[in-house]
């Protein structure tokens, strides 16, 4: 830890002082510590910025993919026995089925 500090004053609720306040004594430090702990674990992820066209981009491919399709007359309806005997026909075609 460095010599070099920075004073902050934030606010934070009660739930929250409760479980900053067991932690700090579940590890034997100082709530502050606890909290520049946190500090140092979340900023040691990098930040990714998104350029800006493919934010741009990405924009546009979740608006094609959110429009209702163009699709027209009524949704396709099977008959399992018409595609049984479909296929029947074509095990008989091909040679396949012992008669």
């Amino acid at each position: 830890m460095t010599t070099d500090m920075i004073r902050k004053q934030f606010y934070i609720n009660r739930e929250q002082q409760k479980k900053l306040h067991a932690l700090a004594k579940q590890r034997g430090t100082s709530e502050a510590e606890v909290i520049r702990q946190y500090i140092d674990n979340d900023l040691s992820v990098p930040v990714i910025s998104i350029p800006r066209d493919s934010r741009y981009a990405l924009e546009e491919i979740l608006k094609y993919a959110s429009k209702p399709r163009g699709l027209e007359g009524e949704p396709y309806r099977f008959n399992r026995a018409e595609i049984y005997q479909e296929r029947e026909n074509r095990w008989i075609r091909d040679g396949k089925k012992d008669d």
